[in-house]
């Protein structure tokens, strides 16, 4: 049994508003991951199902390993088309936000999206939502935005209209967000929507290798040099970081996606139950920042206070402005500051 995670009103609510538009445009957050993908591709051919209009609008590239889900072909990049992209935002009935709490994560999108005449509807699963959408779904305690959207369209009564090609990218969203389901809020409960998602006749074992098995040789060679020459471990801290400056990223010949995933290696250590990966970012002027932890470590407290971020208890991330080195510093004057 799937329990209800919103009020039978506000799924008659968003029931209605899909029934009467016709053009929808679903968006997510810059440097679109699993979640943000699979859940807007999800929800995007569930509404094709239903006879509707829906295009996927994202704001700059996404991983090279994501390209084959359902319907990426058809993503239109506000970077690379910013003038269709804003006919396509303002002719829109419904606007849908998708894995994003804030217009500040969509960048130039922004804007646009703010001012658009559409209805507004938010699907989350971050802390702290933004008040910018008529309609808001936001689940900081369940595992991906995917989760989400799939539990609304089953509260709709939506599960014989999905097709395989939407549960695909469903799947891999709940599979990325979630390390395979190992870590995150995963509930029994979430077990049981996997199982609905995979009775759809997906290939579980081909998304894996689409998506796990599936990077580049500079991706290798650089996770090697990364653990060999770049992690530091402070042990009294039960804490490990990594950092890569652009010049090494392009050494390893850096393609969008090479870096996902590195920040969860150093959990592997016993006795580490926190881990950050500080980045010069490859196009912007500042230093990204992700950060994991096991057990009831606080990422997101950590990247608030001092990173200008914030997300979930265990996987988290922010930015910094200013030198690789002193985004180091800072990390390290936190570590022992932190919780005292």
């Amino acid at each position: 049994m799937i329990r209800n995670i919103s009020q039978i009103t506000d799924v008659e609510r968003l029931k209605c508003v899909i029934d009467d538009a016709s053009f929808f445009v679903l968006t997510c957050h810059a440097g679109p991951d699993g979640d943000a993908l699979g859940s807007t591709l999800g929800l995007a051919h569930y509404l094709k199902g239903l006879g509707k209009e829906a295009l996927v609008i994202v704001p700059d590239a996404y991983p090279d390993f994501l390209a084959w889900m359902p319907g990426s072909q058809e993503i239109l990049r506000f970077d690379k088309h910013r003038e269709k992209a804003e006919i396509m935002i303002a002719m829109s009935d419904v606007i849908v936000a998708m894995d994003y709490n804030a217009l500040s994560r969509v960048d130039d999108m922004g804007p646009l999206i703010e001012k658009a005449k559409a209805k507004k509807i938010l699907i989350d699963h971050h802390l702290s939502p933004d008040s910018f959408c008529d309609l808001c779904f936001s689940y900081p305690n369940l595992s991906s935005t995917c989760e989400v959207v799939f539990r609304l369209i089953l509260a709709m009564d939506g599960y014989d209209c999905l097709t395989k090609a939407a549960c695909e990218c469903l799947y891999a969203g709940i599979m990325t967000d979630t390390g395979c389901l190992s870590y995150g809020p995963c509930t029994s409960e979430l077990y049981i929507l996997v199982s609905l998602l995979i009775q759809k006749d997906i290939n579980k074992d081909r998304i894996y290798n689409k998506i796990f098995n599936n990077y580049s040789e500079g991706r290798l060679r650089m996770m090697g040099y990364v653990l060999y020459e770049k992690m530091q471990v402070y042990p009294e801290s039960h804490a490990a970081l990594i950092t890569l400056s652009r010049e090494e990223m392009n050494r390893f010949n850096f393609i969008k996606g090479d870096t996902e995933g590195l920040v969860n290696i150093p959990l592997q250590m016993k006795g580490i139950y926190f881990s950050a990966f500080l980045r010069e970012d490859t196009e912007k002027d500042l230093i990204r920042v992700s950060l994991r932890s096991q057990g009831t470590f606080p990422c997101n407290k950590f990247a608030a206070q001092y990173f200008h971020g914030g997300g979930h208890l265990n996987a988290s991330g922010g930015q910094f402005d200013g030198q690789l080195s002193e985004a180091i510093e800072l990390f390290e004057k936190a570590l022992g500051e932190f919780g005292k």
